[in-house]
């Protein structure tokens, strides 16, 4: 996974970033989370398989390992995070894990389109988590 990562960043940087954006009609962005031991900034490029205006979906599915990726595990830690969408500038983003009726609605649509993702469940016990980024509430805290 590492490699592929690898060589999309490149593949990007050759492009200056016109190419790298989208896969199989599936948006790419960069998460960017803070790690949940080191404290520092952790980059991510991962596909959205749904999204409706500002709201994404990414799929916690590690290729069907049975364990859950260093990204969530960040995020659950801390949900603050920022995104990079289409090369746009970065924008601050809050995550969550889908409810189970937000899963059990969005989970058929996402592998209905995608069909890997319904792999990657059959190959783990583990029930493979659907994230939400939304974007951050900006302005005063409301008291």
């Amino acid at each position: 996974m590492k490699a592929m990562e690898s060589s999309h960043r490149f593949v990007q940087w050759i492009t200056r970033g016109r190419v790298g954006w989208s896969i199989n009609q599936m948006p790419v962005i960069e998460l960017t989370t803070i790690g949940r031991r080191s404290g520092e900034r952790r980059a991510t490029m991962l596909t959205s398989p749904f999204h409706d205006g500002d709201l994404y979906v990414v799929v916690a599915s590690r290729g069907g390992d049975d364990r859950h990726p260093a990204w969530f595990l960040n995020l659950e830690s801390n949900p603050n995070v920022d995104v990079v969408i289409g090369g746009a500038p970065s924008k601050p983003m809050n995550a969550r894990v889908a409810t189970p009726e937000e899963r059990a609605r969005l989970w058929p649509v996402i592998t209905k389109r995608y069909a890997n993702y319904a792999g990657y469940q059959m190959k783990t016990t583990r029930e493979i988590p659907l994230v939400l980024l939304e974007p951050r509430p900006t302005g005063p805290i409301a008291g």
